[in-house]
């Protein structure tokens, strides 16, 4: 019998930062552990880190009091960021002067950003982090950089050649310049 994992979750709307720009933030806390997530995102030098961080003591703190008041045995410790999402919300649409008399159109977004906490069963893993990922995957790029090199290496010969042939050139001209005085 599988015992269904619990998941608690905080929500902030109408946040005035770009979804792409959140999304940034969250990507390094997805599959961490709560504790290591905050310690990310308290070290992260982007304007939305403090946000983030405060939802993330909220979800936190949303399973404390949920676990406490249902009587759920939820243990904080083994808790990770199951869910980090920045969906967009409406857009403000603003007019910024421009000259002759025009103007420009932009617009201001908003996003709705949703984090989401479970407890780690014991069977299941922790996500690695993308590093990880990225050296045991093999490079595809590789053959390109050979032949960039390859490339690379006949450049300063193709450079000299065209230093000689110029020379050759300017030789006789030399000559004929001192012939005349």
């Amino acid at each position: 019998m599988q015992l269904e994992t619990r998941e608690f979750r905080a929500e902030a709307r109408f946040q005035r930062v770009s979804p792409q720009k959140a999304r940034l933030v969250l990507e390094l806390i997805k599959g961490r552990g709560v504790e290591e997530a905050l310690h990310t995102v308290a070290f992260t030098k982007k304007a939305v880190a403090p946000l983030v961080e405060k939802m993330l003591r909220s979800a936190l703190q949303n399973a404390n009091y949920l676990s406490q008041e249902q009587g759920l045995d939820v243990d904080v410790d083994n808790l990770y960021v199951k869910q980090a999402v920045a969906n967009e919300g409406p857009r403000m649409k603003r007019i910024r002067p421009a000259p002759m008399g025009r103007a420009y159109r932009y617009q201001r977004r908003l996003s709705h950003i949703v984090i989401s906490v479970a407890e780690r069963s014991n069977g299941e893993a922790p996500v690695e982090h993308l590093e990880a990922e990225a050296e045991a995957k093999p490079s595809k790029k590789a053959p390109a950089k050979k032949a960039a090199n390859k490339a690379a290496a006949k450049a300063p010969a193709k450079k000299a050649a065209a230093k000689k042939t110029a020379a050759k050139k300017a030789a006789p001209r030399a000559k004929k310049s001192a012939e005349k005085k």
